[in-house]
């Protein structure tokens, strides 16, 4: 896997462009919408080591999109240089630990604008377990400030817990699909809609399902019985679930 400084690399000329791969596109779109303040998502494959940068975070940064290639670096640039340490770390830990990390920090702005954001980075996980991608939203949190203020505070932590809740539930509804795809033989929407018949018939949240499906793969708990029928009706001929 990359080490860390391989997440601020500017990619090759061959690399595809992020955004193509569609399935975080889609994804991050429903977490977004729990931001109650403007946000900006990214996405950092560390295969490819090519970075992507939703007009939102552009916009937030003040960077005309298309003006200059994304990157890890260019992000961490716009962090100020004194609160640039701890976002880095935590960047660095997501990747080579594969552990969600939320950090408060300033920006700086390409007109010198200072902002107060909170980066909620959530890594992702192939079907082995191996960190391949970062996903992650900045939020503009410039109006929840001064921190004495204690409504403001509770109101802020709320609203990170419930990103990071809204993180946590993709993360695992993908690293679910993964290990479908891989034990159907199918392809990414083919398994999502399986995620979704089994929780409709089982009467559990999808996040539920997929938890339920990634703690089988790893060995931690068997399968309910329910799920485990749907998904042996559902295995091609000669496979057992």
């Amino acid at each position: 896997m990359p080490t860390p400084s391989a997440l601020h690399r500017h990619p090759g000329p061959d690399a595809p462009p992020v955004h193509e791969t569609g399935r975080a596109e889609r994804s991050l779109r429903a977490v977004e919408s729990a931001a109650p303040r403007p946000a900006g998502r990214f996405r950092g494959d560390l295969t490819t080591e090519r970075w992507w940068w939703s007009p939102e975070l552009h916009a937030l940064y003040g960077v005309p999109d298309g003006s200059t290639e994304p990157s890890g670096q260019l992000l961490l640039a716009h962090v100020h240089e004194t609160d640039r340490p701890a976002v880095r770390e935590a960047l660095a830990v997501a990747g080579t630990l594969g552990t969600a990390v939320t950090r408060e920090h300033r920006i700086v702005r390409a007109d010198g604008q200072q902002r107060t954001a909170v980066l909620v980075c959530e890594p992702e996980t192939d079907a082995s377990g191996t960190v391949v991608a970062l996903t992650g939203l900045v939020v503009d949190i410039t109006q929840a400030h001064p921190p004495q203020d204690d409504e403001h505070v509770r109101h802020l932590e709320t609203e990170v817990e419930q990103l990071r809740n809204a993180m946590a539930s993709r993360a695992a509804i993908e690293q679910a699909k993964g290990i479908l795809m891989l034990l159907m033989s199918c392809g990414d929407q083919v398994a999502f809609d399986l995620l979704a018949h089994i929780s409709s018939h089982t009467h559990r949240k999808v996040r539920d399902v997929a938890v339920a499906i990634i703690d089988s793969a790893s060995g931690r708990h068997p399968l309910p019985d329910d799920v485990r029928e749907i998904l042996h009706d559902a295995s091609p001929p000669g496979r057992s679930v």
